[in-house]
């Protein structure tokens, strides 16, 4: 029997010992090289864009000879006005790609040591920069469509006497969301949120291109997707998948990804920032048979090229509601 991908060396190029042996000098030469790739790591001004500097004495920062600026590697990205050495982002990163079910704030500030606060922050970054990787791509070819419901869940009282029933409007919370996923079976995989998975019919109209076709399950939403698209469903009270390819088992595989990331690492996630996890969920696995090294460096390379983010910089120095 073949060996399966991830378990081969191939899958392990990175790991957190390499990073560590090779030291804070050889981190942020990686940094110079993924940010400045077009000049083969020679630093380019993010305000000017000249490419002659001058390296200042005993700190990691140039001058730019043009606009006589001060900036480093990291300035004017999702990471500005970091305060973490390149060694830890480096490894922060490492942790997040190696974590193939995501990872909490929690641990991964137990992992480098710092505040629960600077790894929340941190994780969001990333997250957002891997999002930045789809944003606006329109779908095509085959796609498959799902919807699954997170969040809102209502604690049962104690007494029997006192409970009630958590279906009803009523006795709900508000804040649970459905998370839409479209997923292309020779592509990525498009996540959304709405308060309801009928809103998938309208969002799927918006980002398809002409010519795409769609399986769904047997839910009757769905069934105004055949009004405007090409639709094939499933019923899965009669099979999981139908001959000629009728399925939605790609799909069904992201939301299992996303409800273990959800239950087992998170165990709660706010509504306002579902969407987060979700685009994490399908990044992990649209690149699940790409090496770990790869996808860090491909990671590093979005987040170094990802402007200053107007939602995480300064996160906790605001009052946040």
């Amino acid at each position: 029997m073949a060996q399966h991908f991830l378990l081969s060396r191939e899958a392990r190029s990175l790991s957190l010992k390499t990073i560590y042996q090779n030291g804070e000098e050889a981190a942020r030469d990686t940094f110079k090289r993924i940010r400045w790739e077009a000049t083969g790591g020679e630093p380019v001004c993010p305000v000017c864009g000249c490419v002659e500097s001058k390296a200042i004495k005993n700190r990691p920062t140039f001058r730019c000879l043009g606009c006589n600026k001060q900036y480093t590697a990291t300035s004017g990205t999702i990471f500005a006005s970091r305060k973490m050495s390149y060694t830890d982002l480096l490894a922060a990163i490492c942790i997040f790609v190696n974590s193939v079910k995501g990872i909490s704030a929690l641990q991964l500030s137990r992992d480098l040591d710092c505040q629960h606060k600077t790894a929340f922050v941190l994780c969001h970054k990333l997250r957002e920069a891997l999002a930045a990787e789809i944003a606006n791509e329109a779908l095509g070819g085959e796609i498959e469509i799902d919807g699954a419901y997170f969040g809102g869940h209502i604690r049962p009282a104690n007494n029997k006497a006192n409970r009630v029933d958590r279906r009803r409007v009523e006795n709900q919370t508000g804040k649970r969301r459905v998370v839409l996923a479209l997923r292309e079976r020779a592509g990525r995989t498009h996540t959304f949120v709405a308060n309801s998975e009928a809103e998938g019919v309208a969002i799927a109209s918006a980002v398809a291109r002409n010519g795409s076709v769609f399986y769904a399950d047997e839910a009757s939403h769905w069934d105004a997707l055949s009004a405007n698209l090409v639709a094939h469903r499933i019923n899965h009270s009669e099979a999981y998948s139908y001959g000629g390819g009728v399925h939605t088992n790609q799909v069904e595989s992201f939301f299992s990804r996303l409800r273990l990331m959800v239950a087992g690492q998170h165990h709660h996630v706010s509504p306002q920032y579902l969407y987060q996890y979700a685009n994490h969920a399908a990044w992990l696995e649209d690149h699940r048979r790409r090496s770990n090294g790869a996808n860090a460096f491909a990671l590093l390379g979005g987040a170094l090229n990802h402007p200053v983010s107007p939602v995480w910089k300064g996160y906790w120095q605001r009052n946040v509601k």
